[in-house]
């Protein structure tokens, strides 16, 4: 049997606590976002005038696995490294979310094929394409003859405001 000094024995409990500090810490580490994390989120995202778009606090969380462009690149980038329990606002400016507002993208139609409820500006469609694919479209204008219907993302040209919150952060799954 060693008997050793109370001095010494403080010192090597106090490294032992340490040593399990920062076992503790690296653990924690791990639930980062990074490339392939399984993520789950809390969100509200605003107009760059703080009107309320939408939300998901109270209701089931955002899922998704980082990296693999499931959200718009913007947000994705200011996710990065994030922790799970961290909060944070993160403005995306219009060309990092759904772009900016492209000319090419407004298609003048004949009136006809609009229903007579719909002809009003503001009013908001769904197209179908060719390939039988819906997509949303705002009646921009309204001529004599003609209807001109906007084809860009309805959050083109915003600049977007984003209040996170990372609820979990898993690591990515093995394959």
């Amino acid at each position: 049997m060693r008997i050793v000094p109370s001095g010494t024995l403080l010192i090597i409990l106090g490294l032992l606590f340490l040593s399990c500090e920062i076992s503790a810490q690296t653990g924690k580490e791990q639930k980062v976002i990074k490339n392939g994390s399984l993520v789950s989120l809390e969100y509200t995202l605003a107009d760059d005038k703080g009107k309320v778009i939408e939300s998901n606090k109270g209701k089931d969380p955002l899922r998704y696995t980082h990296g693999q462009g499931e959200l718009i690149p913007g947000l994705e980038k200011e996710l990065e490294g994030m922790k799970a329990g961290a909060q944070k606002n993160i403005r995306v400016k219009p060309e990092d979310a759904y772009g900016t507002v492209d000319p090419q993208a407004f298609r003048e139609i004949p009136k006809a094929n609009i229903p007579p409820d719909a002809l009003k500006v503001g009013t908001r469609l769904l197209a179908t394409t060719p390939q039988g694919q819906s997509i949303p479209v705002l009646v921009h204008e309204i001529k004599d003859k003609t209807v001109i219907l906007d084809f860009n993302h309805p959050l083109a040209g915003k600049t977007l405001s984003f209040d996170v919150t990372v609820l979990d952060v898993k690591a990515p799954e093995a394959k």
